[in-house]
């Protein structure tokens, strides 16, 4: 069976992408403790690698980041206030190109040939999830290992996210609830760190929004 990495935070996106690319793959799933406030997604993330079924599952490490970030930005920041809808405050520096440089260094050494990570349309504000920044990773990545690839040692990689198929939340939503039925209202969307999601903030509104939109009721438990 073919291999998949995904970047796995135990949200919506990248639970339902598992989902939706279904039986096709044999998924290694990698998640990053960045130094984030909502560090409540990792154990998500635990919980639905086994339910998913993941052949392996690794939680990585690189909390130094948040030295390097600072307050740049409010997911790292224990100064600033998350906000309730985009400001670019929220945009982590390249955060998608330091997490699919790792995993698809991963995804060589596994001989895999995709590298997943749950951007969607509605991820239009963030630079480092639209499909022309994945593309030019991509070919910068197999331009890397050019000599392993041409010599049958590595597999050329794609990196794939729901955006490059035109695909919103909401229509993740869909192949996430039809897979995983009421156990996807245990995915973690919040950036505060809390026990139950917040329901203030940007991050919580999308999740809202996208159930809304999908026609699913919302049984997540929010604070508001």
């Amino acid at each position: 069976m073919k291999k998949a990495v995904i970047i796995f935070s135990g949200g919506i996106d990248s639970v339902c992408a598992v989902s939706h690319l279904g039986s096709d793959y044999e998924f290694y799933g990698i998640t990053f403790s960045y130094g984030q406030k909502a560090d409540m997604e990792i154990s998500a993330a635990k919980s639905f690698a086994k339910k998913l079924k993941l052949k392996n599952h690794k939680i990585i490490d690189i909390s130094f980041m948040k030295d390097l970030y600072g307050d740049s930005n409010v997911l790292t920041s224990s100064k600033k206030k998350i906000p309730d809808k985009f400001e670019y405050s929220i945009v982590v520096p390249i955060r998608n190109a330091v997490f699919l440089s790792i995993a698809s260094a991963w995804a060589f050494t596994l001989d895999a040939s995709l590298v997943v990570y749950g951007a969607h349309t509605g991820d239009k504000h963030y630079p480092d999830c639209r499909p022309i920044f994945a593309k030019k990773l991509e070919s910068a990545f197999n331009q890397g290992e050019i000599d392993g690839i041409n010599s049958k040692l590595r597999k050329n990689i794609e990196i794939w996210s729901p955006y490059r198929n035109r695909l919103s939340k909401s229509d993740l939503l869909k192949s996430g609830v039809r897979f995983l039925g009421d156990s996807i209202f245990k995915t973690w969307s919040c950036y505060s760190n809390k026990k139950y999601h917040c329901g203030v903030c940007e991050s919580c509104n999308n999740r809202k929004k996208a159930f809304e939109k999908a026609g699913i009721v919302d049984k997540t438990k929010y604070l508001k």
